[in-house]
């Protein structure tokens, strides 16, 4: 997955509220839906100047001034470390055929449906996921679900999936921390590829913090390979 397909895929399971394109730079209001529908990206050639204009059109936006580092971008990493600009969150990509990534799950352990539950909104609001991240999620306009995880005949976790095309991206896999190691993890994983493989998709992908071991242990374990990666900047 280039760094290009990453970015695209991302842009349709997990959209901004709107872009607002400022000469070469894509400028994201993420209207409080974090990082990764906020950050301001750059594409293509550009000179100085166009980080002088994208910073005043963050600024008129009342956006954090907050960049999107993708990989092979060293000029600009260089750039904004020289305004001042510090690394936060490197994130790491991984994907791998959905196919490899799917397997049995019992219904009693992970129940897809859409809109999201009332509790599946607890479970997400319990981990930092409130209502302005469910909000991009709704704003996905392509095939797209959650899932409940249930470990002990109680509910354990929630995530969200959707489609570009033929790659699937999981985003919001939270299981509440006295249900983990219980294997609701497994289970949402496993049964986000399985309707992943059901819509036609070809490819199973997601994105975490460099810094979560646990949930990457996870992955590389249920299969997944790193396939890349991108940092942000921020004043």
């Amino acid at each position: 997955m280039t760094p290009a397909e990453l970015a695209t895929v991302m842009d349709h399971t997990w959209p901004a509220a709107r872009q607002v394109q400022v000469g070469p730079c894509t400028l994201r209001i993420g209207a409080g839906g974090g990082q990764r529908v906020s950050a301001t990206s750059l594409e293509g050639d550009w000179q100085e100047a166009d980080l002088d204009a994208a910073e005043a059109a963050m600024d008129g936006a009342g956006q954090p001034r907050l960049w999107v580092v993708r990989q092979g971008q060293i000029a600009l990493d260089a750039a904004l470390a020289a305004r001042g600009y510090r690394i936060n969150d490197p994130v790491v990509a991984y994907a791998a055929p959905v196919e490899q990534i799917a397997a049995e799950v019992s219904p009693m352990a992970a129940f897809l449906h859409w809109p999201p539950l009332a509790i599946a909104r607890d479970i997400w609001a319990e981990g930092g996921i409130g209502p302005a991240r469910v909000a991009v999620m709704e704003r996905v306009t392509g095939p797209k679900t959650a899932i409940l995880s249930r470990a002990d005949d109680t509910p354990s976790g929630a995530a969200f999936v959707a489609i570009c095309d033929k790659t699937a991206m999981l985003h919001a896999l939270e299981v509440r921390p006295d249900m983990r190691r219980h294997g609701s993890g497994a289970a949402l994983l496993h049964a986000a590829a399985n309707w992943a493989r059901d819509q036609g998709a070809q490819v199973f992908s997601l994105v975490v913090t460099e810094r979560n071991a646990a949930a990457r242990k996870l992955y590389e374990k249920a299969g997944l390979q790193q396939v890349g990666g991108y940092h942000y900047r921020v004043l």
